[in-house]
């Protein structure tokens, strides 16, 4: 099917969301930082990406890896699911109407934590084109 990557620093969850996605069967790869993970995007670019937006000792890494991908010409067209684990509660939350090429450039969000059979249908439904439209 689809070469995907994970790009979380919590090693455990990305583990797990990476045997629910290759029983679904997806090669995936797993990266804990973001540095790493766009290396390895130029040399070899996945189908998609799955990215937390916070890292340790910078809370927007993963925003910034989206925009260096959005940035990038090889890289630009992969789709990016986000995770995030701001709690919606707190008034902080992420959804559709904050993706923008310039200030979020991403496909879609799934809040964590997330049950993995709906990561994989999200999966499977980006990597079929169907979600939001990025702006």
């Amino acid at each position: 099917m689809a070469y995907l990557m994970i790009v979380d620093d919590d090693e455990d969850f990305a583990a797990a969301v990476a045997i629910a996605l290759v029983q679904a069967g997806h090669e995936v790869a797993i990266k804990t930082d973001t540095a790493s993970a766009m290396t390895e995007m130029q040399t070899r670019p996945p189908d998609l990406v799955i990215l937390d937006v916070m890292f340790p000792g910078n809370n927007f890494a993963g925003i910034e890896l989206a925009r260096a991908l959005q940035g990038c010409r090889s890289l630009n067209r992969i789709p990016i699911l986000m995770l995030t684990g701001i709690n919606p509660s707190l008034g902080m939350g992420l959804d559709t109407l904050d993706i923008d090429n310039s200030w979020m450039p991403v496909s879609d969000f799934v809040d964590k934590p997330v049950d993995p059979r709906v990561l994989v249908d999200k999966v499977k439904a980006m990597l079929q084109g169907i979600g939001p439209p990025r702006k």
